[in-house]
């Protein structure tokens, strides 16, 4: 099984396990005299195969992911920095936003106006360098994951 496959088929099992909960929550109490939609005990047998195929899941694709060299750098690496480019990028994002909104100001005799503490498209030209750099290492991870078969 290739790694993108495996990483597929953790999503869908999360999805599951999130279903499952939802409907065991539902399931949780009734009204005196009424029975549940749901057999919980079922619902939560069913919870419990899923997380025991997750970890096997979650345990094949971190070996993998720690054993695929990429030059010096392994896949677990790599991925690492991407979900650091990511994070920066949210918060670039929502920063360049708040700066970006001078519209609050408050009209009286005495106007207060606002001004941006940073240079909003200095800002904007190193968000979309930061973007660029996390789209491409974004595809070569891609790659790797449809070219590498799971440990």
């Amino acid at each position: 099984m290739k790694l993108a496959l495996a990483l597929s088929e953790r999503a869908d099992v999360q999805s599951r396990i999130n279903d499952i909960s939802e409907r065991l929550n539902r399931n949780a109490k009734v009204q005196e005299g009424e029975k549940p939609t749901e057999d919980p005990l079922a619902l939560l047998d069913e919870l419990e195969h899923l997380y025991v195929h997750l970890e096997e899941l979650i345990i094949k694709i971190n070996r993998t992911n720690n054993a695929t060299r990429v030059g010096n750098e392994s896949l677990a690496d790599l991925l690492a920095k991407r979900e650091c480019i990511g994070g920066k990028i949210r918060r670039m994002r929502k920063f360049l936003g708040e700066a970006s909104d001078l519209t609050g100001r408050y009209y009286s005799k005495s106007e207060i106006k606002t001004y941006s503490t940073v240079s909003v498209s200095d800002m904007q030209k190193k968000l979309d360098i930061l973007s660029k750099e996390f789209r491409l290492l974004d595809d070569r991870i891609q790659e790797i994951n449809w070219m590498t078969e799971i440990i």
